[in-house]
């Protein structure tokens, strides 16, 4: 039967280390054919469409194996701040925002660095010069922080005397007063007092997130952050047909509850619906480094490089996390940790180790994101206990983040053992890939680049992040569709071009295997199930 799509004149990428073909044919949803142009001939008829790649690299669908898709796409309604460069546009974007909706009760936002500012702390009086009659909140790129004005402080009832919170800490100036920025659970405070977010808000970012998915060549993702409003969004957008990307959700842990909402995750498992699929779970182990939350198994060091008393914050007690990783697996649930500290890491790891004991090894593909600083000791436990490496690899080089917030305080040792790809696989840890947009860019090409090189494209002088850790072009490619494609449970219909396979699929504006650099690559076209989703 002739097919509906054939692509002809790869390069045509499986996916399978070194393996090429030259042509591929949809029948359907399905690929139907993988192999050379002579023998795809049968395959076209007078209604096939035919494509020539010309060169172009065609791949399996990127999928992203951690991403806030909802709340990046409601964030391009409100304040846009990830365009800017410093303060100074900042406040131009925030007081042009305000002045362009004075009907906003509140003013929102996201995506300021923490780079901008002294100790990567901005003050309230920088708001209120801008927006003085109104409260405003803005998280910066990494959601670890957020920025209030003296309003929305007011309104949250944060003074000289609120205590901080267990799981954050409320920054002061010299007088004791709040300076304005908010650490990791101290956000909470002013968050509760801001309107909440709807269905729609979530439902409407859903849809401009995956157009915006899809022009990277996404095709599935792991939404990392999946409350009930977003499940209920998600579920609204199946039900009607409106959600085209194979989107997995990892269920949010609220750590302010207990295991009571264990229940409630297996009634939310049981209502995955068409390609919605709520199967994992994700426990927020620590913070960042950057604001000295991330937890590390020895001290922080101060400015002047002596050891200090703060070794961070575990937002799950070690043992509580061990009891609640036990009964997630025995339930099915796939564990997504959050664990940017070598303390954070090897918590994770311990949790994983209790749950097989107890329950046996699972085909559960417990995974954790970002694992920025990992200890020597914890690198071969990866493979040993199946666990995936979840890896968000734009960050892996020597950008300001680095030189001002992060390597003066771990110092020369810690640093080097900062995003080790390298040694994890070698180590025989599976790779995948994620992004964490919004807090950055969903570009497979640029991220991919930066796990290359070590550098950011832009960073024309800078010397590489950890150089031995480096991977391969084809490496960081499998992260990207295998490697995300497993952690998503869908390696069994996607992540590979294969016949019989889903024919996700996303074709290049070039080879970007055969340059030197992959960063500059743009994506032409995304199939998804054998539907054109995107065309550029």
């Amino acid at each position: 039967m002739p097919a509906d799509l054939v692509f002809l004149n790869g390069p045509i990428y499986t996916s399978r280390r070194d393996e090429f073909v030259e042509a591929l044919a949809v029948d359907g949803e399905w690929i139907s054919f993988v192999g050379g142009e002579r023998e795809v001939a049968p395959h076209i008829g007078p209604s096939t469409r035919v494509v020539d790649l010309d060169d172009r690299l065609l791949t399996a669908g990127f999928q992203d194996a951690h991403v806030h898709p909802g709340a990046a796409g409601r964030d391009m309604t409100r304040v846009p701040l990830s365009g800017c460069v410093d303060v100074t546009e900042a406040l131009a974007a925030i007081g042009s925002y305000a002045e362009d909706n004075p009907d906003h009760e509140w003013i929102r936002g996201s995506g300021w660095l923490q780079t901008w500012f002294p100790g990567g702390c901005p003050n309230r009086a920088l708001l209120d010069t801008v927006v003085p009659d109104r409260p405003v909140f803005l998280e910066n790129a990494d959601g670890h922080d957020g920025w209030a004005n003296s309003m929305a402080l007011e309104l949250a009832g944060i003074d000289a005397n609120t205590p901080d919170p267990r799981d954050g800490r409320i920054e002061r100036d010299n007088g004791g007063l709040p300076q304005g920025t908010l650490h990791e659970g101290a956000r909470y405070l002013v968050m509760a007092v801001m309107p909440e977010d709807t269905i729609d808000d979530f439902r409407l970012g859903i849809v401009a997130a995956q157009s915006y998915l899809f022009s990277k060549g996404i095709t599935g993702w792991q939404d990392a952050h999946v409350d009930e409003i977003n499940h209920r969004a998600y579920r609204a957008l199946a039900a009607d047909g409106q959600l085209l990307g194979r989107a997995q959700g990892a269920l949010w842990w609220d750590r302010h509850r207990g295991l009571e909402q264990i229940d409630e995750m297996v009634e939310m498992k049981r209502e995955a619906l068409g390609r919605y699929r709520p199967i994992a779970v994700k426990l927020m182990l620590d913070g960042i480094i950057e604001n000295f939350s991330a937890s590390m198994r020895e001290p922080y060091l101060d400015g002047a490089g002596d050891p200090t008393a703060n070794r961070g914050i575990d937002f799950i007690e070690p043992g509580e996390l061990m009891e609640i990783v036990t009964r997630l697996d025995s339930l099915g649930f796939s564990c997504h940790f959050h664990a940017i500290g070598d303390g954070a890491v090897g918590h994770a790891l311990d949790a994983v180790g209790t749950a097989q004991a107890a329950n046996g090894v699972s085909d559960n593909r417990h995974h954790i994101a970002h694992v920025q600083v990992v200890h020597p000791d914890d690198i071969s436990r990866f493979a040993q206990l199946g666990v995936t490496a979840n890896c968000q690899p734009l960050w892996a080089c020597d950008d300001e983040a680095q030189t001002e917030l992060t390597r003066p305080f771990l110092g020369p040792e810690r640093s080097g053992w900062q995003y080790p790809f390298g040694r994890l696989a070698r180590s025989g840890a599976r790779l995948a890939m994620g992004s964490d947009w919004g807090v950055s860019t969903p570009d497979v090409f640029e991220q991919a680049d930066v796990a290359v090189w070590r550098t950011h494209i832009s960073q024309a002088d800078a010397a590489p992040l950890n150089p031995d850790e480096a991977i391969g072009a084809q490496d960081a490619l499998i992260g990207f569709t295998l490697g995300s494609a497993y952690v998503n449970h869908l390696d069994d219909v996607t992540g590979t071009l294969e016949v019989g396979k889903l024919a996700d699929l996303a074709v290049m504006d070039r080879n970007p295997l055969a340059e030197q650099r992959l960063a500059e690559t743009l994506v032409d076209m995304t199939v998804i199930g054998g539907e054109v989703v995107y065309e550029r």
